[in-house]
């Protein structure tokens, strides 16, 4: 009996370390886009990536499961509209021969998600090597990131709050996208029926020892009409809706604060203020919009208000 016993221990034991050892791994979800690049290997264009012309202190990770995949100590410019590194994190790129039978394919050594290819002897710089990586293949960590605050603001076309919050010094970053919805992992598609219950929102991330809250919050009040009802200049919908979302009570308070100072001057002020939800990054060719084009907002234009 303590033999048939034991026998039952040993094999539950096996079966709980197979199970543990065949988990699958945990991924996160990603766009059409994404998909196309990550799982099919797809490349996105030249010069237009987010991280092509990006030089902050930090760490980039993977999009798909998160893994750090290289130091920004060793990003370097290639001149070839993709990020370029030199060097990755010890483990954390795999190659692989191309399907095209020339090239070296390089993929997160954790998940196998496509990042790009690498090339050997170029000379540009000591290590004579150029990882050439997607942008939206990974995702950023500041290495001070922990001291960077997070707003959120919609105030009509994403294009022209982007274009006025990223100017601002003290503003690390300034990333269109879509909040407020009900709808997961939206699509611009979506988003502009108007039925997805999403605005068009800029996910800004500063440092407040150069730039306050109260300073982005009067900022984003005038560079647009907060009085328009769902929508913003000739843009209609309530996707284009004049909405702050707090992350908490300080931001509640200061965004109601100004809104109140405006109603005191005679504005009535339309602008929603609700508690932040999810925010899901907008599509690539949405980001930087009039850095790349190389114009300016039709309907963000600045006036003083305070």
């Amino acid at each position: 009996m303590r033999r048939i016993f034991s026998t039952l221990i040993i094999l539950l034991f096996v079966v709980s370390n197979i199970n543990s050892q065949t988990e699958p791994m945990k991924l996160n979800e990603l766009t059409e886009e994404e998909k196309y690049v990550i799982l099919n290997k797809g490349t996105e264009y030249p010069f237009t990536g987010k991280f092509d012309n990006f030089y902050e202190e930090g760490t980039y990770t993977c999009k798909q499961c998160d893994a750090e995949l290289y130091k920004s100590t060793a990003k370097f410019d290639g001149h070839c509209g993709w990020p370029a590194f030199d060097d990755e994190i010890d483990g954390a790129v795999k190659r692989v021969p191309d399907a095209d039978g020339r090239r070296t394919e390089i993929v997160c050594a954790n998940c196998g998600g496509h990042l790009g290819h690498v090339f050997l002897g170029e000379g540009f710089t000591e290590k004579n090597t150029r990882h050439c990586v997607n942008s939206i293949s990974m995702n950023f960590i500041p290495d001070e990131q922990q001291k960077y605050q997070t707003a959120l603001f919609g105030s009509g076309c994403f294009w022209g709050t982007e274009y006025w919050m990223e100017k601002q010094d003290g503003v690390i970053s300034a990333v269109s996208g879509y909040s407020g919805g009900h709808v997961d992992k939206p699509t611009y598609g979506m988003v502009s029926t108007g039925r997805s219950g999403h605005a068009e929102v800029v996910q800004v991330t500063y440092d407040p020892k150069k730039i306050s809250y109260e300073d982005l919050v009067k900022l984003f009040f005038e560079t647009h009409d907060p009085t328009q009802v769902n929508g913003q200049g000739p843009d209609i919908g309530p996707q284009y809706r004049s909405a702050i979302f707090y992350y908490d009570d300080e931001q509640k308070n200061v965004a109601e604060k100004y809104k109140s100072i405006l109603e005191g001057k005679g504005y009535k002020v339309a602008t929603e203020i609700t508690k932040a939800g999810e925010f899901f990054e907008a599509e690539s060719y949405h980001q930087n919009y009039y850095e790349r084009k190389g114009t300016l907002p039709y309907c963000h234009i600045y006036k003083e208000k305070f």
